[in-house]
């Protein structure tokens, strides 16, 4: 689930689940990630993550172990109201359509289908703004590194007055 385009081997490779929480490069058996698990990514700057032991000091919602959503169209983490298989279940059910409306325009597959695996789409006006809220479709996409719409989704939270959401993955 990590990085943006699905294409081919071409494309480049998707990052390890190590790369992206930074898991140290020798095994350290007190090591654990500070705020929990990133687990996927997806190509408008969406995180999700697994929570770690305390959620609410990392300024998430949830429970520990319990998934959450970093939504692009409104800079703030999201609970998701289940486990990490409860996750993996949901996401092969189909309901991934409903989850992503007013977040997809026509053509969003082959746009997704062109990124290499580390690159994600920079929409412009943001996906956070009223502009993009109105009328999705009239929005300018652009392929860039993913860690660049990380980056910015970030940073854009931190100066609206959201809370900082912390560590969004290493892509």
């Amino acid at each position: 689930m990590f990085g943006g385009g699905s294409g081919s081997v071409a494309h480049g490779r998707l990052p390890s689940l190590a790369q992206v929480n930074r898991f140290p490069s020798a095994f350290d058996p007190h090591w654990q990630p500070a705020t929990g698990l990133v687990v996927g990514h997806d190509i408008v700057g969406g995180v999700f993550a697994l929570n770690g032991g305390g959620p609410a000091a990392a300024s998430r919602p949830g429970a520990p172990g319990q998934m959450t959503y970093f939504a692009p169209d409104t800079l703030e983490w999201e609970a998701m109201e289940m486990g990490h298989s409860g996750w993996v279940s949901w996401l092969l059910s189909g309901r991934l359509e409903t989850f992503y409306d007013g977040m997809r325009w026509p053509g969003w597959r082959e746009e997704a289908a062109a990124l290499a695996f580390q690159q994600g789409l920079s929409v412009y006006p943001f996906l956070w703004s009223k502009e993009a809220h109105a009328d999705l479709a009239a929005t300018s996409r652009r392929p860039v590194p993913m860690s660049e719409v990380l980056a910015a989704a970030a940073d854009f939270a931190r100066q609206t007055g959201s809370s900082d959401p912390g560590f969004l993955g290493d892509v």
